[in-house]
């Protein structure tokens, strides 16, 4: 149930105004998110996930921005999405740890800005279509990435984090006061 809510929220975010890659989860911690999704859900509902976003997408495109949708120019994006909940599933499904969550965060955010910005430079002419055209895009792109990396790895450490701590800090009260978890 909480992997559809972190899910529905965000959804929802998406729709809010963001600067640089730094909502709570845009596109930024989608990845923390989607992560968690396929974490807490089975390969085959990352459909769900991938589907909800696909909405929003062309929502922000066709109605908030008044663009013609073009299913092409969001191919990398969708794709992305699905390959981070079977990530999440892989890799964080059972019992995470530090070091998987981290290697999550790194592999979403680094996965997104490689593909993304590709994608950009093959798929616009806002950069010459030469190893310097490509250089300069991945090199514009630096910013956002790091909102991005920030953002996962927040997003990614409250949702697998906090319920870790919960049960740590549940756990040291019951044996304070005597109560001994089975």
């Amino acid at each position: 149930m909480v992997a559809y809510l972190v899910l529905l929220f965000a959804v929802f975010s998406r729709l809010l105004p963001h600067l640089f890659h730094t909502t709570a989860i845009g596109f930024t911690a989608v990845g923390g998110g989607l992560l968690y999704f396929g974490a807490r859900r089975s390969r085959w509902q990352a459909i769900i996930a991938v589907l909800a976003l696909m909405g929003v997408d062309y929502y922000l495109t066709v109605f908030a921005y008044g663009y013609a949708f073009h299913t092409s120019a969001y191919l990398v994006t969708w794709i992305w999405y699905g390959a981070i909940c079977l990530l999440g599933h892989q890799m964080l499904s059972g019992k995470p740890s530090v070091l998987r969550v981290t290697a999550g965060v790194l592999a979403s955010a680094t996965s997104f800005f490689i593909f993304s910005n590709l994608a950009v430079w093959m798929g616009s002419i806002m950069y010459p279509h030469t190893a310097a055209g490509l250089s300069a895009c991945y090199i514009a792109a630096i910013p956002f990435y790091a909102n991005d990396l920030i953002s996962t790895a927040i997003t990614a450490g409250a949702l697998f984090g906090l319920p870790a701590l919960v049960r740590s800090i549940a756990q040291t009260m019951d044996e304070m006061h005597g109560n001994h978890i089975a």
